[in-house]
């Protein structure tokens, strides 16, 4: 038996003649008794039994009645599912995130969730060179990275660039101005966050290195919040970019802004070129896209 015949058995059951369920499939009479012969004979017994005018199920007919609904039932919620998530309405997000990429990631994800609620989500964070291999890999669809990096087999749209701060907690003595120079901070002991040739630690040592200026490096450490602790505590200072100052901010912290134009990171949205992209990973894109420009008007 197949879909079809369940449909026909369906009406048959609830018409109770051959005549009206024949009306209410669009048929003639003839080809749905051939279809109610078919089933019995396939099932070896009986399903119905004329009482008068009208059909009446035997127990077997009762039993695949009650099948019969719940397969049908079955079929239109898996059509209907499948639409939705052909239309990016239901489905998976599969994403990266670099944790030092976007700072209202929280409120980019509930606005998604409010415009596409029956979305699940899969979120990885990891450094950005990670991030694309996850991309080329088919890991995450989509990742949000910190630029710049080599993007020649992804789509990019680029999202905001942002300068870097110092921070620093009360134990030192404060810059006497709301910025600081790369030539004031190399008297701290500096915490650099993210480790040994990872995006933001190349960057800060590389603007070091191009002022000709020789840093103390205290400590490595990729672990923001932990960061953040080590900072108010006083064991040392830190260069980070501002979204994750917004992120961690503490008052137990004062933060300088470097007014460097040569220090600053842009983040940006990858996904792999010339492959197929989801629905649910396109209306990301394009709500991104949205929210960028709303923040350049």
């Amino acid at each position: 038996m197949d879909i079809r015949q369940l449909r026909y058995f369906i009406a048959i059951v609830e018409e109770r003649k051959i005549s009206a369920a024949a009306r209410r499939l669009h048929m003639s009479q003839p080809p749905l008794s051939q279809q109610l012969k078919a089933m019995e004979e396939e099932l070896g017994t009986v399903l119905v039994e004329r009482s008068g005018k009208f059909l009446e199920l035997t127990e077997a007919g009762k039993s695949l009645y009650k099948y019969a609904l719940q397969m049908v039932k079955l079929m239109e919620e898996a059509k209907m599912e499948i639409k939705e998530v052909g239309n990016g309405v239901n489905g998976r997000l599969s994403i990266g995130i670099n944790t030092f990429s976007e700072a209202d990631l929280s409120g980019v994800l509930q606005q998604f969730h409010k415009e596409y609620p029956k979305i699940t989500y899969k979120i990885q964070q990891n450094e950005s060179a990670h991030l694309c291999k996850l991309v080329k890999d088919r890991a995450v669809e989509v990742a949000i990275i910190r630029l710049p990096l080599e993007l020649s087999d992804f789509s990019v749209i680029h999202l905001k660039t942002e300068s870097f701060y110092f921070i620093t907690s009360d134990k030192y003595a404060q810059p006497s101005d709301m910025e600081v120079s790369l030539a004031h901070i190399k008297n701290y002991p500096l915490i650099l966050p993210s480790t040994e040739g990872l995006g933001v630690h190349y960057m800060i040592l590389e603007s070091f290195s191009r002022s000709q200026i020789e840093p103390y490096i205290l400590a490595e450490c990729s672990d923001i919040s932990l960061l953040f602790d080590l900072v108010a505590s006083g064991f040392g200072a830190s260069i980070i970019p501002e979204g994750v100052l917004q992120q961690y901010s503490n008052n137990r912290i004062k933060a300088f802004k470097i007014p460097d134009t040569k220090l600053s990171s842009s983040t940006g949205l990858i996904w792999l070129k010339n492959h197929y992209l989801s629905n649910a990973a396109q209306n990301f894109i394009t709500l991104l896209t949205n929210r960028k420009k709303s923040n350049e008007v």
